[in-house]
């Protein structure tokens, strides 16, 4: 248990990032620690593994290599299988769980290819443990076995999280379109001021989301500048493993919270929804940053900035589908009622892609931000034209399964430029004045 292969998927264009954690976290190197297209491998320890799932931010899950070989056909998958010593791993008391990804498998149903590697690991406890078999249990296993199929290659891992990374145990209450926090954790470390695995962020300086819906980036930049591990308030698969040792582990924890300390920078969030900044409190409470994070009502086209030194602000604004739901302040009375939810400015905007809000924010930013450095995430190449801001940046990313881009605005004070809308652009182009 002390040389294991581990691969740590994560999104797409967080690999680097997470190859950083992932050498703050382990100190391997070299050709211990490769980068792959949608995750990380590394050479490390049981104890490692544990580790990593303790404090990563950046990965989904933490997998343990097990077995790897060429391949044909189901009959192969099932040799495969049958020669990996699971019962060094679990019990056939235990449940499990066959998940099959595939890229240019040749197979014509991953289905079948999972009921045969599934047939493989009954077989061989049935074999080992005179005739006992352990069950299957799709919803809520004890243990996941992950298979990867390539072209002609078939990877067995077994994995150590159980549930995904991104749940960290605090989120209770969310919005209608919520950010996953390994998300938020990888446009922290893109910005440049979450800097350290393990606690530390750009010196002092402020961090603010002016969306922040139910808190997911706030709450992750506070538990960073407070050194708090990510995965201290969940539990793991791998606690239910034969190789797992209560005292190494919770060794490992009692480190974690020793290493924690106070905010080292000041981070703010607000949002045009009260109901949203509620949920970003009750869930900062749980996430044990409510002292390092503070929180207010107020629409991001008025807000002024939190505090009087400039920092960074790092957004998840409403986009597509989203901008409908977003930033719903609340309904009216009365006759008032009927004319439906009264909203916030997110959603005054004239185009369907929310282009006249972006505009309109930019403008107050140039009022009244500059010396700040603004990240915005959104699917929309074409934003920073609308915005009339010229990007020093552009990071490919990931929401789920939209293609994004995480865009870096540095603000200076500058001439505001009216937004056109459509009636303008219909009347420019009919000669008309605008």
């Amino acid at each position: 248990m002390n040389d294991l292969t581990l691969f740590l998927p994560c999104a797409s264009g967080v690999e680097d990032y997470l190859a950083a954690e992932v050498h703050a976290l382990t100190g391997a190197q070299g050709q211990d620690l490769l980068s792959h297209r949608g995750g990380v491998r590394v050479r490390a320890s049981w104890r490692d593994a544990m580790r990593l799932n303790l404090h990563t931010r950046l990965a989904q899950r933490v997998l343990v290599q097990v077995g790897h070989r060429s391949y044909r056909n189901e009959r192969d998958l099932y040799e495969a299988a049958s020669a990996v010593a699971w019962e060094l791993w679990f019990t056939p008391r235990q449940s499990f769980k066959i998940e099959v990804t595939a890229q240019h498998s040749p197979l014509q149903s991953l289905n079948f290819a999972a009921l045969k590697i599934k047939d493989a690991v009954a077989d061989r406890f049935r074999a080992k443990a005179g005739g006992v078999r352990p069950d299957v249990d799709t919803r809520h296993p004890d243990v996941r076995i992950h298979a990867h199929l390539t072209t002609d290659t078939a990877t067995l891992y077994i994995d150590t999280s159980g549930e995904p990374l991104f749940k960290r145990g605090w989120r209770e209450d969310k919005g209608d379109a919520p950010l996953k926090e390994t998300l938020a954790a990888a446009m922290l470390a893109a910005s440049g001021w979450s800097t350290d695995p393990e606690g530390g962020c750009a010196a002092g300086v402020p961090l603010y989301d002016p969306c922040c819906g139910s808190g997911t980036i706030v709450i992750e930049a506070a538990q960073i500048a407070c050194g708090i591990a990510a995965g201290g308030q969940r539990r793991f698969a791998f606690e239910k493993m034969l190789p797992f040792q209560a005292h190494v582990w919770q060794d490992l924890k009692d480190q974690a919270r020793a290493a924690e300390h106070a905010p080292t920078a000041p981070v703010f969030g607000s949002d045009v929804a009260h109901r949203m900044v509620d949920f970003a409190q009750r869930n900062a409470e749980r996430a044990r940053v409510a002292h390092a994070v503070q929180l207010r009502g107020g629409d991001a086209l008025q807000r002024m900035p939190p505090c009087e030194t400039p920092g960074v602000m790092l957004l998840n604004p409403p986009y597509g589908e989203r901008i409908a739901v977003a930033g719903v302040a609340g309904t009216r009375s009365g006759r008032d009622a009927e004319a439906g939810p009264r909203f916030g400015a997110r959603e005054l905007a004239q185009t369907e892609d929310g282009g006249d809000f972006f505009a309109q924010l930019a403008s107050h930013w140039k009022r009244h931000y500059a010396g700040w450095t603004a990240w915005l995430l959104t699917p929309d190449l074409k934003l920073p034209a609308k915005m009339r801001l010229k990007e020093s940046r552009r990071v490919p990313m990931w929401n789920g399964p939209i293609e994004c881009r995480l865009f870096r605005f540095d603000l200076v004070r500058g001439p505001v430029r009216p937004a056109r809308g459509p009636a303008a652009d219909a009347a420019a182009q009919s000669g008309a004045p605008g």
